[in-house]
């Protein structure tokens, strides 16, 4: 199963040692499933780990580790085409159209412009349905 985590579910796994993105994370860890970033996901997840206001729950030291490893071992495919309209937050545009290039079967993500998609492709599933689907 190919699976794109949005940069909140990555942030919130980072800076918490418990709840289902940590638990997710983990579950990849263990070879659950297989993670699919590009390099504009990757960049949005740094630049919110880089924030100051994020210093007391994870510190500059492991938040480099974090994202470290996720790009050493996640599947980077090249950002593709920005295709308009996916979603009502176009910020959120890529995450879709991300999605789709690496054929995930699904997407998750803790937004509400996502997952209030009416019929999404991929799917769009919070962290908790995510772990409920994996049966952890």
């Amino acid at each position: 199963m190919r699976v794109v985590l949005d940069a909140n579910v990555l942030v919130s796994a980072a800076i918490s040692a418990a709840g289902p993105p940590r638990q997710i994370v983990a579950a990849w860890i263990d070879g659950h499933f297989e993670l699919v970033a590009s390099p504009a996901l990757l960049e949005e997840l740094r630049d919110v780990l880089d924030r100051p206001r994020l210093r007391r729950w994870v510190s500059t030291a492991t938040a480099a580790n974090f994202i470290d490893g996720l790009t050493e071992d996640v599947e980077v495919i090249d950002d593709p085409p920005a295709q308009p309209g996916l979603s009502p937050d176009p910020d959120d545009d890529y995450l879709i159209t991300l999605a789709r290039a690496a054929h995930a079967d699904y997407l998750v993500s803790g937004d509400r412009h996502l997952l209030d998609l009416a019929d999404p492709d991929p799917p769009v599933l919070t962290p908790r349905k995510f772990l409920d689907l994996l049966g952890a």
